[in-house]
């Protein structure tokens, strides 16, 4: 598998692109720890409200089974403290509540930051650097094949711009239909280079 162009300019291109994403992907996963890390945090809010709560619960029931057993009054004096116990139950599970919502935001927002920009920089940076890979490996291919240099320089007929087939050659076609060995070397080249691959001396010879 190549992952780099055999040509220094491209080449340099393509490992600042690399550094450049690796960097930008790890910046945002970072980012994302850290945003997810600190809306976390929030949550211990949510624990002091249902320790509060647990503990309010707790005290009002205690007293109030201490107040019922005073006689005759026990029942009636027992009834606010039981209010007030209901109340501390609500205060812990509204604290619960609180601890599930703040994680999940959380992990949402965490999720969000680290993902969709990772996302996108892989859409820009390794879709391009894969085609890169895969037409330098079927570049490879067909220079190996017997007719390599007759196919490449008809896959450089078709495929480079107008200005550099006629910098090769005036009638790069023409040429390319005589079998001319000088164009047709120039021709594959010139395709090779646009997949990263500089052709040796020994490839040219191979028709």
């Amino acid at each position: 598998m190549k992952l780099y162009s055999d040509f220094a300019p491209q080449r340099t291109r393509q490992i600042i692109a690399d550094t450049l994403a690796l960097a930008a992907i790890i910046l945002w996963i970072w980012f994302g720890i850290a945003v997810y890390s600190a809306v976390a945090a929030l949550a211990s809010f949510g624990v002091d409200m249902q320790r509060a709560g647990s503990g309010f619960q707790e005290s009002m029931t205690d007293i109030g089974d201490q107040l019922a057993g005073i006689p005759l009054i026990g029942g009636t004096v027992r009834a606010p403290f039981d209010g007030a116990s209901s109340a501390g139950t609500a205060l812990e599970q509204a604290g619960e509540s609180q601890q599930v919502l703040v994680q999940q935001l959380a992990l949402t927002l965490g999720l969000g930051i680290a993902l969709i920009p990772t996302m996108i920089v892989l859409a820009i940076w390794l879709l391009p650097r894969i085609r890169f890979i895969r037409r330098a490996r079927r570049a490879r291919v067909v220079l190996r094949s017997g007719a390599g240099v007759d196919l490449l320089a008809l896959r450089a007929l078709a495929n480079q711009k107008l200005t550099s087939l006629a910098a090769v050659h005036a009638d790069a076609s023409g040429a390319w239909r005589r079998g001319d060995p000088a164009v047709l070397a120039q021709l594959a080249a010139l395709e090779l280079k646009s997949s990263g691959i500089r052709m040796r001396p020994a490839d040219a010879a191979v028709r």
